[in-house]
């Protein structure tokens, strides 16, 4: 990796820890609120899949060794059995995916697919990822199952769906103001 490289995946490795914790004690099922989602397509978006898909990697491990870059402020090793942790892991996938879409094309279409991927996999890992956990290490709610689960992400959708849209209709124009200042995205 060139120095420039390391400076912008440490760049969005902050802005996750920044959008972790923008609104900290707030809620819905267990789930933090938080704009991680809109950063993890903006790496993915400016910087490409693989510096992209480095700077969540980068979040993650800083998480992971104690700082407390997650959500509510929480970081260390015991993070990894928190049942949102599988959505920390997401968004190294929608970086990378979201990279990935748009590195070669810009059409309308790869931003429509760059959003349902998103959605899929953030969605897909990271509610299968608390399922697993209220089913094996974190006591669970009474009467949890699966449906229950879904049921509890039913409750974001419509905010990640404003998130994902506002964040890949801004895309275009950002990387255009970048790339008229000269700084080169992918």
């Amino acid at each position: 990796m060139k120095a420039n490289q390391i400076v912008l995946c440490a760049l969005f490795a902050a802005l996750m820890a920044v959008g972790a914790n923008v609104s900290p004690f707030l809620t819905i099922g267990g789930v933090p609120v938080t704009l991680q989602l809109l950063f993890a397509i903006m790496a993915g978006g400016l910087l490409g899949s693989r510096l992209g898909a480095w700077s969540m990697i980068a979040y993650m491990f800083i998480g992971l060794a104690g700082a407390p870059v997650f959500a509510q402020f929480k970081g260390g090793p015991a993070s990894l059995l928190s049942p949102t942790f599988g959505f920390v892991i997401s968004f190294i996938f929608v970086a990378y995916a979201v990279g990935k879409c748009l590195e070669h094309n810009q059409q309308k279409k790869n931003y429509i697919f760059a959003g349902l991927l998103t959605l899929l996999l953030n969605y897909g890992i990271g509610t299968n990822f608390m399922y697993a956990a209220f089913q094996w290490w974190v006591e669970a709610p009474e009467g949890f199952s699966y449906t229950m689960a879904w049921m509890w992400m039913a409750a974001y959708l419509p905010l990640d769906t404003i998130v994902i849209l506002s964040s890949l209709a801004t895309l275009p124009k950002l990387r255009n103001a970048l790339k008229q200042r000269k700084i080169r995205t992918v």
